[in-house]
């Protein structure tokens, strides 16, 4: 047996917090919920930035869970409010980053 792909973790780099933070402090004040920071099983891109020392977050819009969204699955699905919600929240986020 010969291993043909490693796709390393996302991992939790210094400045991922304030990044997170500011996520989640939107998130509340839009959704009116916390928003809990945890990992899920998925393959991104994000992990090569982070394999550099550069740090970032997964924020997505929408269902709950992989399963809730029916991810992967020709009948895939993201409801324009959600979408609309999300983008709210990551525009707001970048804003304070920036100030």
């Amino acid at each position: 047996m010969r291993r043909i792909l490693l796709a390393l973790p996302l991992t939790e780099e210094k400045g991922f917090e304030k990044i997170a933070a500011a996520i989640r402090k939107h998130a509340k004040n839009e959704l009116k919920v916390d928003i809990p920071s945890n990992g899920v099983p998925l393959y991104t891109d994000a992990r090569h930035y982070s394999s550099h020392g550069i740090p970032a977050v997964l924020y997505g819009a929408g269902p709950h869970s992989i399963l809730e969204a029916n991810a992967h699955n020709a009948d895939e699905n993201l409801r324009l409010n959600d979408l609309k919600a999300a983008t709210k929240i990551i525009a707001l986020a970048v804003a304070d980053l920036l100030s």
